[in-house]
């Protein structure tokens, strides 16, 4: 990279002879390989189900979660992934967090039993020194779109709707923290739909330092108006059931998810190797059409996880259905990876889960380290000739030591995270 110094400029003003200094500098160095981190416990749910037996299902049968969309008071024309049996209210105790997205949460901590190895973990390091990072983008905002339709005469919120602890991006994660009685550090990352990948990135850190001893991460995002209507105003939602990577995809499908995992220092059957970070700074929305910054992010992943791209048998892409998110990574994908490795999108089975789509796709990952069953790219029937052979329109079975989940969010966060079963 070369930069001009002012000096050009200043010394045209003294009228004396122009100068140009040009320093090279280095754009990124490569990140040292990182102590693996167990992953002991992991759960989702979404469209397809509450927890693992219900995602290996659906893959096994192809099943997706998708359905025309029945969600806000004027549905646009649209499929979603809608989480049934978000109806019944929080517990008596919780009562004051009580909206859609934390009765998500509830019903996620509750699949495959995660609370409980939580609780199993609290007992043996001590609440204080487990952290909690959960990724989301729109937090309880749908608490906030109902208290606004029910607005006094006045303007001023009504008195059943004044609770300002619901009103604010980190409610999901100070809900989360009481529901499971935590006082270790407590983050919420915010990067649009990278958001829960990067909360294994956060906690990776914490755990490398000493500050903790374990850590609960994950994310939840419920369906509300300002996403639906927003990315529709975007013009990026497709009336039709979503087809990741197909030549003729028109566009995502909105869905909803909560996921879960705990992390732990040490070694396990299961383990986060490596991750890697990157922000493109190239448009508000759009991504780099060179890939820069996602290779950046897969680079550095790799590099901490001490392994060359030849060692991936699975890769979930973020495969959003959108023109040119899809070509963007299927470029970078034919480019890096040989044929022999098995890479698919899992969003038309759930959806676009938003800020908790990092959490439900690493968990398609640990499933597929865990079973040998790795997902098809649900809903596509024709890939884009950009599509090298990687890409896979149906489901397989082999033996998976590695897998990557990629997800790339709104304006360029990138956040690839690299996993692997050892025993």
């Amino acid at each position: 990279m070369t930069y001009t110094s002012n000096r050009e400029c200043s010394g045209a003003l003294r009228g004396s002879a122009i100068s140009i200094i040009r320093v090279t500098v280095s754009t990124a160095a490569v990140p040292s390989p990182i102590a693996p981190v167990a992953i002991t416990a992991y759960t989702a749910t979404s469209a397809v189900g509450a927890g693992k037996a219900a995602m290996q299902a659906a893959v096994a049968q192809a099943r997706s979660g998708l359905r025309p969309n029945d969600f806000t008071h004027h549905p646009l024309a649209t499929w979603i992934g809608r989480v049934d049996g978000l109806d019944q209210p929080l517990p008596a105790p919780l009562a004051s967090w009580d909206c859609r997205n934390h009765r998500l949460a509830w019903l996620g901590l509750h699949a495959d039993d995660f609370i409980a190895a939580v609780f199993a973990a609290r007992a043996r390091h001590g609440a204080a020194r487990i952290a909690l990072v959960l990724g989301t983008s729109t937090s309880s905002i749908g608490a906030t779109e109902d208290a606004y339709r029910a607005l006094d005469p006045d303007g001023s919120f009504p008195a059943e709707r004044m609770n300002p602890r619901l009103h604010t991006p980190h409610s999901l994660a100070a809900f989360v923290q009481q529901a499971l009685a935590l006082a270790g550090p407590c983050l919420t990352v915010s990067t649009a739909c990278s958001s829960s990948a990067k909360a294994f990135a956060a906690a990776e850190r914490l755990l490398r330092l000493g500050l903790v001893d374990a850590a609960v991460v994950g994310g939840v995002d419920s369906l509300c108006g300002s996403v639906l209507f927003g990315f529709h105003a975007l013009q990026l939602v497709s009336a039709e059931p979503c087809r990741p990577f197909d030549l003729r995809r028109s566009g995502i499908n909105l869905g909803e998810a909560a996921g879960f995992a705990l992390l732990e220092r040490g070694s396990g059957e299961l383990s986060l190797s490596g991750y890697g970070e990157s922000s493109d700074a190239h448009h508000m929305s759009t991504p780099d059409p060179s890939g820069a910054g996602a290779e950046q992010a897969l680079n550095d992943a790799l590099a901490r996880a001490g392994l060359s791209a030849d060692a991936v048998d699975y890769i979930n892409l973020h495969g959003t259905a959108s023109a040119k998110n899809d070509e963007v990574e299927a470029t970078l994908v034919a480019r890096r990876f040989g044929a022999r490795t098995h890479a698919s999108s899992t969003k038309g089975f759930t959806g676009h889960a938003l800020g908790s789509a990092g959490i439900v796709e690493a968990a398609f990952s640990l499933l597929a380290l865990e079973t040998g069953l790795m997902p098809g790219t649900q809903g596509s029937t024709q890939l884009d000739p950009a599509c090298g052979p990687q890409i896979r329109l149906d489901a397989a079975r082999a033996e998976v030591r590695c897998a990557l989940s990629h997800s790339f969010g709104f304006g360029g966060t990138n956040c690839v995270l690299v996993f692997e079963r050892r025993a």
